[in-house]
């Protein structure tokens, strides 16, 4: 077991080691939709990717998420094939969102050995969620 300051060195140098080996500048909070947001998680049991659709407002929430739902048939066929679409995903805070996410089990950030692993797994997804993304943005920012 690491200490608190240890653990958080580790991810410090884990997240530094990412961009080091993918240099670029990721779409993450910047797609111009408050509240709607591209994630990068891991802890020391998995790797995830994940869209965050977080409006305070059910209906501007629920909109967003079946803008994307009816876009899954291309999403799965062109992008990226095994999503997870949960329209309503409770946080640990307990705010209810909706969330569109990947993952990857049995792999951690304190273990260097799945660095790699980790980080490929992170391009992968999140570059086919971006490029997903920025093809339909004005579809889906459309729900007027």
């Amino acid at each position: 077991m690491y200490s608190k300051e240890e653990s958080q060195k580790i991810k410090r140098e884990f997240w530094v080691a990412f961009a080091e080996k993918y240099p670029r500048k990721w779409v993450l909070y910047d797609t111009k939709i408050k509240d709607f947001s591209f994630k990068f998680y891991v802890d020391n049991k998995k790797a995830q990717v994940f869209i965050d659709i977080e409006q305070r407002s059910d209906e501007k929430r629920n909109a967003y998420f079946e803008k994307l739902e009816a876009l899954k048939g291309i999403l799965e066929d062109e992008f990226i094939k095994d999503l997870v679409f949960e329209k309503n995903y409770t946080l640990e805070s307990g705010k209810t969102i909706s969330r569109i996410w990947t993952e990857i089990q049995g792999v951690g950030f304190s273990n260097r050995n799945n660095w790699d692993t980790i980080f490929d797994f992170f391009f992968e997804k999140m570059n086919a969620l971006e490029m997903f993304y920025l093809e339909y943005d004005d579809f889906i920012k459309d729900i007027s």
